[in-house]
């Protein structure tokens, strides 16, 4: 068995990413009961440069922050927020940077094709697996009414992918020292 241990570097990757997370959370266009935010170009973004469990743990720390009642989205916090219409997605974003982090960075090269299906993967699709059936629950609605009403995101989430891909090449090419250690071995 492996364990990792964070070193200082991790953890300020971790904290950064949270901190990306809820300032995206307060660029938002209410149009109904879940708004459209930059959050997921965030999780985009920390799956990408974090890779999964970095990326992973820094939408955790990001929930768990909001969980605890610090108004991290939009001006909202605390557990309500997870009982509500937006609840799966918020899971999704947790589950989503995992996935974004396992495809960008699955064998030996950081490619533009892998990041932009990355993030299709995880970061457009796994939150709506997860968002679109919570959010019928919540609202009493059939998922297919909900699903339909979700493809207002779609285009969107089409720019977010494409500024997520194009972001972190950029990154890698100028400061790849914002990828962990661990993940510049394997992908330089």
């Amino acid at each position: 068995m492996t364990t990792h241990r964070f070193d200082n570097r991790d953890l300020a990757r971790i904290a950064v990413f949270t901190a990306i997370l809820a300032a995206f959370s307060f660029i938002r266009i209410p149009i109904g009961p879940v708004p459209i935010t930059m959050q997921n170009l965030a999780v985009m973004l920390a799956g990408t440069v974090l890779g999964p469990w970095l990326g992973a743990l820094a939408v955790l720390l990001f929930l768990a922050l909001v969980l605890v009642g610090l108004p991290l989205l939009g001006g909202n916090g605390g557990f309500a927020v997870f009982v509500g219409p937006t609840a799966g997605y918020l899971l999704g974003f947790a589950l989503g940077a995992l996935i974004v982090g396992l495809i960008a960075h699955q064998g030996h090269r950081l490619t533009w094709w892998k990041t932009a299906l990355a993030c299709v993967c995880g970061g457009m699709l796994v939150p709506y697996l997860c968002g679109i059936p919570v959010t019928a629950a919540v609202l009493g609605q059939n998922i297919a009414n909900t699903a339909w009403s979700a493809a207002a995101f779609v285009p969107g989430d089409i720019v977010k992918i494409v500024l997520a891909t194009v972001i972190t090449g950029a990154l890698w090419k100028a400061y790849p020292s914002a990828f962990p250690a661990s993940l510049r071995r394997r992908i330089a």
